[in-house]
């Protein structure tokens, strides 16, 4: 057996109508098509994958997001373009997302470039192009 990537992502973000309002903006604008969106979930599919944020459960609201803690670390979406990381880049300065690293070449792989940025609950999120099929068999 061998899986075909991952299906979906559900994040669960600390204050829903802030984050909601951001996924909105960022998801479509990676091409992702809103499927459900309603009081409790926003779900968007594109690009062989979805990604949901859902409401906290009421004893969790406002919590903070820790990246060191277990559990999730950060979500990397991945680009067909290399243009495509800096166009995100000068759409994340528009609406006055947190970049905590620009658009910028890395060891993880030869030709990674990558961008770094967080969500309105500190959930880093990154985009990046690897050339052809990179470390992904």
């Amino acid at each position: 057996m061998e899986v075909n990537g991952i299906a979906h992502i559900f994040l669960t973000a600390a204050n829903f109508e802030r984050s909601r309002e951001f996924y909105r903006k960022l998801l479509s604008f990676l091409g992702m098509k809103p499927m459900i969106d309603d009081a409790q979930t926003f779900y968007c599919v594109g690009g062989r994958t979805a990604v949901a944020i859902r409401a906290p459960a009421p004893e969790h609201a406002g919590a903070a997001f820790e990246q060191g803690r277990a559990g999730l670390h950060h979500l990397c979406f991945r680009a067909r373009e290399r243009a495509d990381v800096d166009e995100l880049y000068g759409f994340l300065c528009t609406i006055g997302t947190t970049i905590i690293r620009a658009p910028r070449e890395d060891q993880w792989a030869p030709g990674y470039y990558s961008l770094l940025f967080e969500d309105p609950d500190g959930i880093r999120l990154e985009l990046n192009h690897v050339p052809g099929k990179g470390l992904l068999t």
